[in-house]
């Protein structure tokens, strides 16, 4: 049974390590809207040897959507531990992070890739 969460509200996403961040719900129209990023689309545009493998795609994407949907964060600091402003590079550098690239990937976007898995099974 598919179960519908109707909520428009944003949520905090805790991906460990005292990293939160606040999240609209994952929509059709956020991951159409991913899709126009500029990164994703010079992506799909690589072709031949220098294509990017699907882990180097998963980053981009997960990057595109993050920069969309996260509207503010908590324990993000910089070398000296002042905390630093929700920026769209301070979310890149984030997710360079490869711990909190692997929570948001399972605990955020995973749910709409395993919805599309079924559809197309």
């Amino acid at each position: 049974m598919l179960r519908l969460n109707l909520s428009t509200e944003p949520r905090w996403l805790d991906l460990g390590h005292g990293v939160r961040l606040l999240v609209e719900p994952l929509t059709t129209a956020i991951m159409l809207a991913a899709r126009s990023d500029p990164t994703i689309i010079a992506a799909a545009a690589v072709e031949g040897e220098a294509a990017h493998s699907n882990d180097d795609l998963a980053r981009i994407v997960a990057k595109a959507v993050a920069r969309i949907v996260v509207k503010d964060w908590e324990g993000v600091g910089d070398e000296d531990g002042k905390l630093l402003p929700l920026t769209p590079e301070g979310i890149d550098a984030l997710l360079e992070l490869w711990p909190i690239f692997e929570a948001f990937q399972a605990k955020y976007i995973a749910g709409a890739l395993i919805l599309d898995a079924e559809k197309n099974a």
